[in-house]
């Protein structure tokens, strides 16, 4: 649904919600992308609120990062293993093994983000979004269980020694994957974020770990070529899959935080602060506030205090601003808002003008914080 400051609607294919800025100069452009739309739009009205959730184009456009990075993973690894195989270092070995786990990542998350993006049903009424946490689960197990295996055959190195040749080959080939490593991570969490897929952020962010790994990789293994030490092999080997353990470490801290519904303070304080510097006058409070992400939608439920006189109509209508006000800042947020009507103890605090059931005069100011709006008690208990 489309809301514009005309007071119309119009309605575009189910697939799509709205809630955007833009110009009407730009509505062609828009229209082009939507295709055929039903009601009218008055053209004179220069502010007219949209919030587009393309759900098809954002899942072709996310299947086809996550190919890329499939076939790019593919790739990588046979190059990373060639090195191992040239080289004979289990230094090289942590980068090969790794390689492995970013190929099943990308597997997991092309099929994840396809059923993040499926409509919500009958037994999913919330969606599927909660699959790109399993999806990061998934990720973070592999990279650690990758990083003992390494661990365990550079251990089994240091006590059984063998040789390693061709290092600067070796380092070579590392760099170079590496680097195109480094540049499809950097992209994917640029674009994790525009899509707001923690799916993406975190293959994303793996793919930046792994450069980080490679630039290590080279150093050491020049460090091995010059200085002909050859036990450094299994022991800077063992450091790198400690860093890539802390890593795994990181994605499934955060898959969990996400299926246990942990709150992301970065998000809520971006919203209460929203609400705090634009509420209207007749939104006495904000209480119970609480919020759940759900893939790359926010769900937040509320308690709204409004005036003990307001109609339905009018209470619909409030309500709804809040909605808009919210989704303007931040995109893909569904709002359960449950309205109370004030009571007298709200009047010392409360901001509607010539009310005429007013017990006692404003005389405080209340800034909405995250500490008070989540609380279950209106402003003055």
């Amino acid at each position: 649904m489309l809301f514009c400051n005309c007071g119309k609607y119009i309605k575009y294919d189910d697939r799509y919600k709205v809630y955007v800025n833009y110009k009407p100069d730009r509505f062609k452009e828009i229209n082009d992308t939507l295709g055929t739309y039903h009601g009218q739009i008055n053209s004179s009205r220069s502010n007219i609120f949209i919030n587009l959730l393309l759900n098809k184009k954002r899942l072709k456009q996310q299947e086809r990062i996550i190919l890329i990075t499939l076939v790019t993973g593919f790739l990588l690894m046979g190059a990373k293993f060639g090195a191992y195989f040239i080289t004979g270092s289990n230094f090289v070995l942590t980068d090969a093994a790794e390689s492995i786990v970013n190929v099943l990542a990308s597997s997991f998350a092309y099929f994840s983000i396809y059923l993040a993006a499926q409509p919500r049903d009958q037994n999913h009424p919330y969606g599927h979004g909660k699959v790109e946490y399993f999806s990061v689960f998934i990720e973070g197990v592999l990279i650690c269980v990758a990083a003992v295996t390494v661990i365990v055959k550079s251990i089994f190195g240091i006590i059984y020694p063998s040789p390693i040749k061709d290092l600067l080959l070796g380092a070579t080939i590392i760099g170079t994957t590496g680097i195109v490593n480094g540049a499809l991570g950097f992209y994917m969490m640029r674009k994790g974020k525009v899509f707001k897929s923690i799916t993406l952020t975190a293959d994303g962010k793996h793919l930046m770990a792994d450069m980080v790994t490679s630039i290590g990789l080279v150093i050491g293994l020049l460090l091995i070529e010059f200085t002909k030490i050859i036990w450094l092999d299994s022991v800077l080997a063992i450091l790198v899959a400690f860093y890539i353990i802390y890593n795994g470490y990181k994605l499934i801290r955060q898959s969990v935080s996400g299926l246990m519904d942990e709150a992301d303070f970065t998000v809520v304080n971006e919203v209460v602060s929203l609400l705090d510097q634009k509420r209207r006058p007749e939104w006495i409070d904000i209480h119970n506030f609480r919020a759940q992400k759900y893939g790359n939608e926010l769900h937040i439920d509320c308690h709204l205090t409004l005036p003990n006189y307001f109609d339905l109509n009018k209470v619909h209508e409030e309500v709804k601003m809040v909605d808009y006000l919210i989704n303007e800042s931040v995109p893909h947020t569904e709002l359960f808002i449950h309205t109370d009507p004030c009571l007298p103890d709200c009047c010392h605090y409360c901001g509607v003008e010539d009310c005429k059931i007013r017990t006692s005069p404003k005389t405080e100011h209340i800034n909405w914080t995250l500490d008070i709006v989540i609380r279950n008690k209106k402003h003055f208990e």
